[in-house]
């Protein structure tokens, strides 16, 4: 008789419990917290523009916006697990063009496609990247180091944060257009490398703004380059390559992507909130300082983008013939 009623009981309590689930998936979107999964340590530019923008898209949604930091395997493990994870708009990767575009061509046992797997929100801001030279080097302009390359026959070295990475990239592209060839030593992120140009064991690199701007600033290293389409407002005076090798840019940028499934209505709401955040002027301020321009492009043009970079550093790649550990 006990075990009838309990079960009687549970029976009748299933209803309920069933119904639990149902009318939280059918409240409004975000009725929770949302993280953003980031592929980098805390306290770098890339943590810092993350940690603007959620802190102004909780704002905007209501909810707190956590960052979750998952550093390793050059992006990839932040990668796998948003793509791993529930398609319901909780979980948020803040994607770079490394794990996106890049490491397709450089690691051998990709598990994943992020191309296929995620599904771009929106980009949240590009960042050109900066050609300083140091006491290696004698010259003033980019011209003159494309010169001081040439008439060397590739005796010139150069540092990059690691092997395929951003700086290496950037630098790789200039000397192929260029049609030069240079010695590339990678260090362990970008500040060893630096020190070695300041010190003149190396002749150049190409750096994000935020590892080198208190060497500039402090006139150790000569900035003669940036890497976008455009001057930088924090470096108004320094040209682009553009303007010496036309057709060439380079940065480094940073978008949000979902797991793909996630519905189209939570995609749009993460979007908008996004865009009304990179509207802030203290966040366009924040991004600016990191030498970050916020982006409002969407989810197609954004996918787009990914396409196309993936095409060209597959390219980049193949003809320096560039390899990862």
């Amino acid at each position: 008789m006990t075990q009838r009623r309990t079960l009687i009981g549970a029976l009748a309590a299933a209803p309920a419990l069933l119904a639990l689930p149902a009318a939280a998936q059918d409240a409004p979107f975000p009725n929770r917290p949302v993280r953003i999964l980031l592929a980098f340590a805390p306290g770098g530019g890339t943590d810092l523009i993350a940690r603007t923008l959620g802190s102004a898209m909780q704002g905007v949604l209501g909810q707190p916006v956590v960052v979750e930091n998952r550093p390793g395997a050059g992006g990839n493990i932040a990668t796998e697990a948003a793509a791993n994870a529930r398609p319901d708009g909780y979980t948020v990767l803040m994607g770079n063009h490394g794990p996106m575009s890049v490491n397709v061509s450089l690691f051998r046992n990709m598990r994943i496609d992020p191309e296929r797997v995620l599904e771009p929100i929106g980009l949240v801001a590009d960042a050109p990247l900066v050609v300083v030279v140091g006491p290696k080097s004698r010259a003033q302009t980019l011209p003159e180091l494309l010169a001081e390359i040439r008439a060397a026959n590739g005796n010139i070295t150069y540092g990059s944060a690691s092997n395929g990475s951003a700086s290496h990239l950037a630098a790789a592209l200039m000397l192929q257009m260029a049609g030069l060839t240079a010695e590339h030593v990678p260090f362990r992120g970008a500040a060893p490398a630096l020190t070695d140009v300041v010190a003149g064991h190396l002749h150049f690199m190409v750096t994000t703004l935020p590892s080198v701007v208190g060497l500039i600033n402090g006139n150790q290293l000569r900035p003669i380059a940036v890497t976008g389409d455009a001057r930088m407002a924090v470096l108004p005076n320094v040209p682009t390559v553009a303007d010496t090798i036309p057709g060439y840019k380079a940065t480094a940028w940073y978008g949000l992507l979902v797991p793909r499934g996630t519905p189209a209505p939570v995609k749009e709401r993460l979007f908008a909130a996004m865009r009304q955040a990179l509207s802030d002027p203290e966040v366009i301020r924040r991004l600016r300082d990191e030498g970050a321009e916020p982006s409002s492009m969407d989810g197609e043009a954004f996918a787009r983008l990914i396409r196309w970079e993936r095409e060209r550093w597959a390219t980049v790649i193949r003809q320096s013939n560039i390899t990862v550990d």
